[in-house]
């Protein structure tokens, strides 16, 4: 009994890696980043100790939690949701939302892509990505 249930979690952990492995093929296609050096890059900035990250050692309770970020239709309440603006967000805060408390820490724009690509696999659906809620002619497309 318990080599059939070990047999079990194990197919099932291998259906989800698969599909995983789709995602972030599809969150790197999407974004031009890479989500493990993304997660890195939260790692390196101190995003954590601002926000709350799903899969990311962040608890930081001074920003808002990303935890559904990938699903919010706007970023800091200005911008769509898409990859670019995202992008711009992490490296320029201040440029989408003037006086936003939210500092510049120096990413770069691969860095940047790669946190993007990060957000989009961890806290969104599958397929990963921005939501579109929006009509077409209100967002900006890749």
């Amino acid at each position: 009994m318990t080599m059939r249930v070990l047999g079990l979690v194990l197919l099932v952990l291998t259906a989800c890696r698969a599909g995983s492995d789709e995602s972030v093929e599809q969150a790197v296609a999407m974004t031009g980043g890479d989500p493990a050096r993304g997660e890195a890059a939260i790692e390196k900035f101190g995003c954590g100790s601002c926000h709350v990250i799903p899969g990311a050692r962040a608890r930081g309770k001074v920003g808002p939690p990303l935890s559904d970020f990938a699903e919010r239709a706007f970023i800091a309440g200005h911008s769509a949701n898409t990859p670019s603006n995202l992008a711009a967000w992490i490296r320029r805060p201040d440029s989408v939302e003037p006086g936003t408390a939210m500092p510049a820490l120096g990413v770069s724009e691969r860095e940047a892509r790669d946190i993007a690509a990060y957000l989009y696999l961890e806290t969104g659906t599958d397929p990963p990505g921005p939501p579109s809620l929006l009509p077409g002619s209100m967002l900006k497309r890749e």
